[in-house]
C-alpha cells in the first residue's frame, strides 16, 4: 500500500534539497516551493603553456635548432681563443728562437775602485726583482695587464775583468806564439750550475799571494793546466799578477742558457788576434770566489758588474704587448730605471733589453699572417648566417598557417613574437651557454672578452632568426611589391660586388703588416652571393630549357624532375637563393683556402731550394776539399737526378774594372750545362750554358766569364785579370751576366762564374771541389747516413750538411704558419659541413610537397626506384651547379686579389709578392665539395622515395 506524501502545512518553508521521488501531487505549486540544484563550485581556467606545448609538439626540431645553435657558439667562442692560442705561441717561439738571452733585461754597472762586495752585488739583485716597477712579478697585485714576469731563480748576476791578461807559462799552449790570455769573473750561482771534478771552490786570498782561481775542466785540459798551478800574468799598469787554480769545474750543461753571453768560462776559445797578419790564440775565463773580488778589479783593470734577469715568456701576451713594451721602455728607460738607480745606490746603472724590438718584430709578423688567416673564418660566418637563415624560413613556412590563424583570431603581432622569442629563447640559451663554457674550457687563454662577444652574437642572431622570420611573414605582402624589392636588393648586392671589385683592382689590399682589411675579406664573400643571385636567376629558364629538352624523349622521369628544378626547392614551389649561395661561400672559402695553402707549401719549398741552393748541397770546411769518395757516393744515391761538384775561391781579385782599386770576388768553377740545370732549379742566377762552352785553350787565352751584375757594371774595354787566391792568375772575358748563384746562397758578393774545362788546365786544384749539389727528392736523414758510411767521422764532423727538406720543414715550423694553416683547414671543414646542412634544409624544406608528388605519381604506377631518381634529377643539378660555380669564383677571387697578397708571413722567408690560380686545389676542393652534396641528395632521395602512399595521400591534405 502506497504512503502518500507528506504535504508541508501552509506558511511552511519548503526543505532544501531534491525533491523525493514520487508522484506530484495535484494542484499549483507555489513558486517558492520550486525545486533547485547547487550551484557547481567556480574554478578558474589556466591557459595552457605555450613554450612547453611547443616543444612536446616537435620534439625532434626543437633538438636539431639546439644543436645547431651550440655547434654554431662553440665555433663562434672558439675561434678568437684559438687565434689568441696561436698567437701567444707563435710570440713564444719567436723569441725563443732568437737565442736563449733574447727576452731578459741586462744590468749593468762599472765596479767599485776598491772592488764590489758580494752583498752588495746580492742587493742590487734584490731591488732589480723587487721592484715595484716591475709588473707582472709577484708582490704587485691589481696590475691591470701588459705586465712581464722574471723567470725564478733564472738570474745571473756577478762580475767580470774589463781586460785579460796574458799568461808568461812557458808550458802553455801558444799556437802561433801568442801567449794565452786570462781573464777573470765571479758568478754568484755558478756552484748551482757546476759540478766540482778536482779540488775544490775558491776563497779569497792574502795580500801579496796569488788569487785563488777556479778553472773550467775542459779549458784546463787544452791548456795543461792542473791543479795547484800557479798563472803568472805578464806586468801591465798595474803590475804583476798571478793565480792559483784551486779547482776545477764541469757545466752541467753547456746548452743551459746560464752559460750564454759570458765569454768561455766552460772552455777555452780559440780566438784571432788582430794585426796586419791575423793569428790565433787560446783564451778562457776563471772564476773568483766571492773574497776575491778586489782583486779581480786588479786583474782586469777595473770591472763590470752585471745583472741578467730573463723574462717568463710563459705570461706575455699578445693582446698585451703595447703596454708591455710601454713598460718595459720604461724599465730600461724610464721611471723605472730613475728609481731603480735610486734605490740601487748605483748612479752609473744602465739597463737594455732586445725585447722591446722584437715585440716590433713579431707584432708585424702577426699582422702580416691576419688578413689571410681571416678568409677562412668570414666564410664560415656567412655560410652558418645562411643556414640559420634556411633553418628560420623552413620553420616558418610550416608553421605560416598556425602564425595567420593566431592572428586572424585577435593576436597581437608583439604577443605573438614574445611566444615565439621565449620558444626560442628555451631552446637556444641552453645550448649556447653551454657551448661558451665548453669554449673557454677547451681552450684557455687569459682575454675572455672577444670570446664571450662573438658568443652573444652568435646567439643573439639564433635567438631572433625564426622570431624576426615570422614577423616577417606576417607583415608580408604578396605580389609585385615583394619581387621589386627582391630586385633591389639584388642590385644593390651586385653593385657592392662590381664596387669591391673596382676598387682592388684600382688600389689593391692593404699591404702586408697593415692589418686585416676589409676589403680582402669582403671581395669573395660579394662575389660568392653575387654568383648565388646570378645562379638563382638562370637556373629556372636553364632549368625550363633542359626540361622542354628531356620532355621529348621517352621517359617522363627526366622531364618531371628538371620542371620541378625550374619550379624551385625553395618550399611551395619557391626558387630558393639562400641554399646557392652556402654552397657557392663553402667552395669559395675552400678554394681560396686551398689555392694559398698549396702556394705558401710551393714558395716555402722555393725558397728552401734557394736557400740551400739545390736539393742537397754538401760543404767542407775553409781550405778543405770534399772526398772523391763522397761526392761519386752523393751523385748515385737513390733520387739524385743529377750530382755537381763545384770549385770555388773566394779570395780572388780582379784587375781591368773600372773604379778605384781591385775588388775581391768570389770564383766558382763548374761545369757549365750541369751549372745552368742547378740555376733553373734554384731559381737563381740563369743563363744559357752555351754562353761558357769551350774546351781549354792556348795558355793566355782569355777564358768565357760570367759575371754578377754589380761587377758586370764595373766593366770596361780592356781586357780582365783574375788573381786567384794560391796566386794563380788567368785572363777572362765577359760573356754574360747573372743575378745571384746557387753556390753562395744568400750573398750578394761579387761573383764570377767559370767554366770548368778551361780552368783546369790553368788551375790543377780546381779538380778538387769543395761544394757538392743534387737534384732531385733527397731525404735528410739518408743523405747524412750516406757522409757516416763514406768518410771518417772526423771528416764528416768539418761537413755542412743541408737539404731542401730539411731547410723547408724548419721554414714551416713556426707556430704562426701552423695556427693559420689549422685556421684554414678547419673553416673549410666547418663551411662544408654548414653547406651540406644548408642542402639537407632546403630538401627537407621541399619535402612535403615532393612527398605528396610522389605518392600521386605511385599511384599512377610510379616504381620506387623511379621516384628516387625523380629526386635526384630535381635537386642534384642544383647542388653540381652551385658547386661547379663556386670553383669559378673561387679562381676569380684569387685572380682579382692574389697579385697583392704577400705569403711571405705564411711561408717563413721573404717571397716575390703575388698569389696565382693553381686550378689542382680549386678542382679537388670543388669536386670534394660537389660529391659530398651529391651523397647527402642521395642519402635524402633514399629516404625520401621510401615513405608509403598511405602516409602522404591523406583526406584535405592540401600540399
Amino acid at each position: 500500500m502506497t504512503t502518500p506524501p507528506t504535504v508541508p502545512p501552509p506558511g511552511s518553508v519548503p526543505p532544501t534539497g531534491p525533491v523525493p521521488p514520487g508522484p506530484v501531487p495535484p494542484g499549483p505549486v507555489p513558486p517558492d516551493s520550486t525545486p533547485r540544484r547547487p550551484a557547481p563550485p567556480s574554478r578558474r581556467t589556466r591557459p595552457t603553456p605555450w613554450v612547453r606545448t611547443r616543444l612536446r609538439a616537435t620534439p625532434t626540431a626543437s633538438l636539431l635548432a639546439a644543436a645547431l645553435a651550440f655547434v654554431a657558439v662553440l665555433l663562434a667562442a672558439g675561434l678568437p681563443r684559438a687565434l689568441d692560442r696561436g698567437a701567444d705561441q707563435a710570440l713564444r717561439d719567436y723569441l725563443t728562437g732568437k737565442g736563449p738571452t733574447a727576452a731578459s733585461l741586462y744590468a749593468t754597472a762599472g765596479a767599485r775602485p776598491v772592488g764590489p762586495s758580494a752583498a752588495e752585488l746580492d742587493s742590487v739583485l734584490d731591488v732589480l726583482r723587487a721592484q715595484p716597477g716591475t709588473p707582472g712579478t709577484p708582490g704587485n697585485p691589481g696590475d691591470p695587464g701588459g705586465g712581464f714576469g722574471l723567470v725564478p731563480g733564472a738570474e745571473v748576476h756577478g762580475s767580470l775583468g774589463l781586460k785579460t791578461r796574458s799568461l808568461t807559462n812557458p808550458e802553455l799552449p801558444r799556437p802561433e806564439e801568442v801567449p794565452v790570455a786570462l781573464g777573470l769573473g765571479y758568478l754568484k750561482q755558478a756552484p748551482e750550475h757546476t759540478r766540482l771534478a778536482a779540488g775544490r771552490w775558491p776563497d779569497g786570498a792574502a795580500p801579496g799571494k796569488p788569487v785563488e782561481v777556479a778553472l773550467s775542466h775542459r779549458a784546463a785540459e787544452t791548456l795543461n793546466v792542473r791543479v795547484g798551478t800557479v798563472l803568472n800574468a805578464a806586468p801591465s799598469v798595474t803590475g804583476a799578477a798571478s793565480a792559483e787554480v784551486v779547482g776545477l769545474y764541469e757545466a752541467g750543461d753547456e746548452a743551459d742558457p746560464y752559460w750564454a753571453d759570458l765569454p768561455c768560462l766552460t772552455r777555452a776559445c780559440l780566438r784571432v788576434y788582430p794585426s796586419a797578419l791575423p793569428k790565433t790564440y787560446w783564451q778562457t775565463y776563471a772564476l773568483v770566489g766571492a773574497g776575491g773580488l778586489e782583486r779581480l778589479v786588479e786583474w782586469g783593470g777595473g770591472a763590470t758588474d752585471f745583472w741578467r734577469l730573463p723574462v717568463d715568456t710563459g705570461s706575455l701576451h699578445v693582446h698585451e704587448l703595447p703596454e708591455t713594451r710601454q713598460r718595459i721602455a720604461a724599465y730600461v728607460a724610464g721611471p723605472t730605471a730613475t728609481q731603480l738607480m735610486r734605490a740601487s745606490n748605483r748612479n752609473d746603472l744602465r739597463i737594455s733589453s732586445r725585447l722591446p724590438a722584437l715585440f716590433e718584430e713579431a707584432e708585424a709578423r702577426r699582422r702580416a699572417a691576419a688578413p689571410l688567416t681571416a678568409i677562412g673564418p668570414a666564410g664560415v660566418a656567412g655560410v652558418a648566417l645562411v643556414v640559420f637563415c634556411l633553418a628560420a624560413a623552413l620553420t616558418g613556412d610550416r608553421r605560416e598557417t598556425e602564425l595567420s590563424l593566431l592572428l586572424a583570431r585577435g593576436g597581437s603581432r608583439p604577443e605573438i613574437l614574445r611566444r615565439l622569442l621565449g620558444e626560442s629563447a628555451v631552446t637556444v640559451l641552453p645550448g649556447a651557454v653551454v657551448a661558451t663554457v665548453l669554449a673557454v674550457s677547451l681552450l684557455p687563454t687569459p682575454r675572455l672578452a672577444p670570446a664571450l662577444l662573438a658568443a652573444a652574437a652568435t646567439t643573439l642572431f639564433a635567438l631572433l632568426a625564426f622570431p624576426v622570420r615570422a614577423l616577417v611573414l606576417l607583415s608580408a605582402r604578396r605580389g609585385r611589391p615583394a619581387a621589386r624589392r627582391r630586385l633591389v636588393g639584388e642590385l644593390l648586392v651586385v653593385a657592392a660586388t662590381a664596387a669591391a671589385v673596382y676598387e682592388a683592382r684600382s688600389r689593391g689590399i692593404a699591404p702586408a703588416g697593415q692589418g686585416v682589411d676589409p676589403l680582402l675579406i669582403a671581395a669573395p664573400l660579394l662575389l660568392a652571393l653575387s654568383g648565388g643571385l646570378l645562379l638563382a636567376r638562370i637556373q629556372p629558364p636553364l632549368m625550363g630549357a633542359l626540361a622542354r629538352g628531356a620532355g621529348r624523349g621517352s621517359g617522363v622521369i627526366g622531364f618531371l624532375g628538371l620542371a620541378r628544378a625550374a619550379r624551385g626547392t625553395g618550399g611551395r614551389g619557391r626558387p630558393s637563393v639562400l641554399p646557392l649561395v652556402a654552397l657557392l661561400l663553402a667552395v669559395t672559402t675552400a678554394g681560396f683556402g686551398a689555392n694559398v695553402l698549396t702556394a705558401v707549401d710551393g714558395s716555402r719549398a722555393q725558397a728552401a731550394r734557394q736557400s740551400v741552393g739545390g736539393d742537397a748541397r754538401i760543404a767542407a770546411a775553409a781550405g778543405d776539399a770534399l772526398p772523391q769518395t763522397l761526392t761519386k757516393a752523393a751523385t748515385g744515391m737513390a733520387g739524385v737526378r743529377t750530382g755537381l761538384s763545384v770549385w770555388t775561391d773566394s779570395e780572388a781579385f780582379l784587375f781591368g774594372a773600372d773604379g778605384p782599386g781591385s775588388p775581391r770576388v768570389t770564383v766558382v768553377v763548374a761545369d757549365p750545362v750541369a751549372y745552368a740545370e742547378l740555376a733553373r732549379a734554384a731559381g737563381r742566377g740563369q743563363f744559357d750554358p752555351a754562353l761558357l762552352a769551350g774546351g781549354p785553350g792556348a795558355a793566355d787565352a782569355p777564358v768565357p766569364a760570367l759575371f754578377s751584375k754589380d761587377l758586370a757594371a764595373k766593366a770596361t774595354g780592356s781586357g780582365y785579370r783574375l788573381r786567384l787566391g794560391g796566386g794563380e792568375e788567368l785572363r777572362a772575358r765577359p760573356v754574360g751576366e747573372f743575378d745571384g748563384t746557387p753556390a753562395l746562397p744568400g750573398a750578394g758578393a761579387a761573383t764570377i762564374v767559370l767554366p770548368a774545362g778551361p780552368v783546369l788546365a790553368h788551375v790543377p786544384r780546381a779538380a778538387k771541389p769543395n761544394l757538392w749539389f743534387g737534384l732531385g727528392p733527397v731525404a735528410d736523414a739518408r743523405l747524412r747516413a750516406l757522409v757516416r758510411e763514406t768518410v771518417p767521422a772526423a771528416v764528416a764532423e768539418r761537413l755542412l750538411i743541408q737539404t731542401s727538406e730539411a731547410t723547408a720543414a724548419e721554414l714551416g715550423r713556426d707556430p704562426l704558419q701552423a695556427s693559420a694553416g689549422r685556421i684554414f683547414w678547419g673553416s673549410v671543414a666547418a663551411a662544408a659541413v654548414f653547406a651540406l646542412l644548408a642542402l639537407l634544409i632546403t630538401l627537407a624544406r621541399a619535402a612535403p610537397e615532393r612527398a605528396a608528388s610522389l605518392a600521386r605519381l605511385r599511384t599512377m604506377g610510379l616504381r620506387p626506384r623511379q621516384g628516387i631518381a625523380l629526386i635526384l634529377a630535381e635537386a642534384l643539378p642544383q647542388a653540381v651547379a652551385a658547386a661547379c660555380g663556386g670553383g669559378l669564383l673561387a679562381a676569380a677571387a684569387v685572380a682579382l686579389l692574389g697579385p697583392a697578397v704577400d705569403l711571405s708571413s705564411l711561408v717563413g722567408a721573404a717571397v716575390p709578392a703575388g698569389l696565382r690560380v693553381l686550378p689542382r686545389p680549386l678542382a679537388t676542393q670543388t669536386l670534394a665539395l660537389a660529391a659530398l652534396a651529391a651523397l647527402a641528395v642521395l642519402a635524402e632521395a633514399a629516404v625520401s622515395g621510401r615513405r608509403q602512399i598511405t602516409t602522404e595521400l591523406r583526406a584535405g591534405d592540401s600540399r
